[in-house]
């Protein structure tokens, strides 16, 4: 005798996917894979695959200790394709549509991957890793009036800092704005950023926490660890969130070499 369904009495077919059961609800059978790209080589993820990424496992990125062996998984479930953190340390920067859509991936979270294009940032160490996740169609868009703002002069966010700030900003972020074709960059010491704009420590310090506080206050999330202190790793943080949400570019490298510009 076929087994019948508990609310309705229906009888249940031998076999049968649960989610065929949904009308209008895309299926294992019917979903499109997602193609991931990192570091100039494609994988392709089928619906009914899962995907690994980390220092070990299906997309190994690179034998850094500072990098979990298995640290964000690729997934399709509840009809949709999901990114999760299944790290225990480590955080990620998704940003999605040119910049103007941005989450925080904390360990054990995971995200909807529901934009056409995405971008995957994280910092291991010294080291910081860009992957793009690339899905079959957008399940959501933005407007045009946010399209046109990213495309020009507009900072996604609306945060203001002085000349100074901006240089602290570009001179971390300078490993990344000037790769070419490549998903890997070194993140600079602060030692290695002040010297590069001729600044003593405690003025690089100064001016690192002015410039975190002032995101950490705007809601840009990981710049902040206990209660009244920064993080450890703002820097790293920092610098995912400005070349992630195109608050610093490639047009922004001559500042520095301007020299001294407004204080703080």
């Amino acid at each position: 005798m076929s087994p019948r369904d508990e609310i309705t009495g229906d009888p249940i077919e031998d076999g049968i996917d649960i989610d065929t059961a949904i009308p209008g609800r895309e299926t294992r059978g019917t979903a499109e894979p997602v193609r991931i790209e990192f570091a100039g080589e494609w994988r392709t993820v089928e619906p009914r695959e899962t995907l690994m990424i980390g220092r070990e496992g299906d997309l190994a990125v690179d034998d850094n200790p500072y990098l979990h062996r298995a640290f964000l998984e690729v997934s399709y479930a509840d009809g949709m394709w999901w990114l999760s953190n299944v790290g225990s340390r480590l955080s990620a920067t998704v940003s999605s549509a040119g910049g103007a859509v941005q989450s925080w991936l904390s360990p054990g979270a995971r995200l909807p991957v529901v934009f056409e294009q995405s971008v995957i940032v994280f910092t291991a160490g010294p080291t910081t890793y860009e992957i793009a996740l690339h899905a079959p169609r957008a399940q959501y868009a933005v407007s045009s009036q946010v399209q046109a703002s990213i495309s020009g002069d507009t900072t996604v966010m609306p945060v203001r800092f002085t000349g100074s700030q901006k240089q602290l900003i570009v001179a971390l972020a300078e490993p990344m704005l000037r790769r070419e074709g490549v998903s890997v960059s070194d993140l600079p010491s602060s030692a290695a950023a002040a010297k590069r704009l001729g600044w003593s420590m405690s003025k690089f310090n100064r001016k690192l926490d002015n410039v975190c506080e002032k995101l950490d206050r705007m809601g840009v999330q990981g710049l902040r660890g206990a209660p009244g202190k920064l993080a450890m790793n703002r820097r790293a943080r920092l610098v995912e969130y400005a070349v992630s949400s195109q608050l610093v570019s490639r047009a922004d490298l001559p500042l520095l070499d301007a020299g001294e510009l407004d204080e703080d």
